[in-house]
């Protein structure tokens, strides 16, 4: 094989406790994951040479070593050997630095690829394996669809599809650090927890209302405080009639979920007279990366 095209698909948390900061730095999360139909696209070639290379449709975007593409298709060349060169190119559609896990997707998209690409036959355990030391995100993002994430977030438990809804996001026009939001969270004074095992029950019940009725993100304790736009867009998605509106991961990036694609769209179409929202798109839910 010469060429694959893969499709690598953003996230959006449906429910986000942290649990604990350990003694390491890290804090132990318990979180739902759904990965949903906004996706950028990667493209990977193999050449002659032994190098990587990589382009992208954004110029500010980097493409060295610092990108978890690169470092994805160099962890597979040194652990199989490969000796033939990587040509990839990659085109950004996810909102950058907005809580939506794009750089883990392209790295997990990576993965994929070049287990296609060199025919090397691992299995889905193996590639997250790989991607756990490239990131916490990485994992989940190989396995996509509906899943429990525990641990630092590499530990995954496979869940049902959620019911069907539509998922309008929005973006505004701010970025924020993940590192900063977790070294600001005051884990013993968090007020309250999400229900992530009542939520796990409504997925497998596929109720929707016990799904959005259980939506929490406990990381919205640091970034809404310093950006306020947070909660005025979720507000905003509220009375355009979305069931329940959330900040996913660390932020900015705010989500909606509908209970039909009528009221979606129509929110869509009012939010464009919201000045802070830079990108917003409609989007269903995805069961699968693909």
């Amino acid at each position: 094989m010469k060429k694959v095209v893969l499709k690598a698909y953003g996230k959006v948390n449906l429910g986000l406790d942290v649990v604990r900061r350990r003694d390491d730095g890290y804090h132990e999360v318990r979180m739902i994951m759904q990965t949903v139909g906004l996706f950028d696209r990667l493209e990977l070639k193999k050449t002659s040479g032994d190098s990587v290379t990589l382009s992208a449709n954004l110029r500010f975007l980097p493409v060295n070593e610092q990108n978890l593409v690169c470092q994805a298709i160099a962890a597979v060349k040194k652990k199989y050997s490969l000796k033939d060169g990587v040509e990839a190119y990659l085109e950004k559609r996810i909102p950058i630095a907005a809580g939506m896990a794009g750089g883990s997707s392209d790295c997990a998209a990576a993965l994929r690829g070049m287990n296609q690409l060199f025919e090397l036959g691992l299995k889905e355990e193996e590639l997250c394996e790989i991607g756990a030391g490239l990131g916490a995100d990485v994992p989940y993002c190989v396995i996509g669809g509906t899943a429990l994430a525990e641990g630092i977030g590499e530990k995954l438990t496979k869940l049902p599809p959620v019911s069907d809804c539509h998922i309008l996001i929005a973006k505004p026009g701010i970025s924020v650090s993940t590192k900063t939001v977790y070294e600001n969270l005051d884990v013993p004074g968090l007020s309250s927890h999400p229900d992530i095992t009542g939520m796990i029950s409504a997925i497998e019940n596929q109720d929707l209302k016990g799904i959005t009725g259980r939506m929490e993100n406990v990381l919205e304790t640091v970034t809404i405080p310093r950006y306020p736009v947070i909660d005025e867009i979720k507000e905003f998605l509220l009375k355009q009639g979305a069931e329940n509106a959330l900040m996913s991961g660390s932020g900015p990036t705010v989500f909606g979920i509908f209970a039909s694609q009528e009221k979606a769209q129509r929110a869509l179409s009012n939010l464009r007279s919201f000045e802070d929202v830079k990108q917003a798109y409609v989007v269903a839910p995805v069961n699968r990366e693909s």
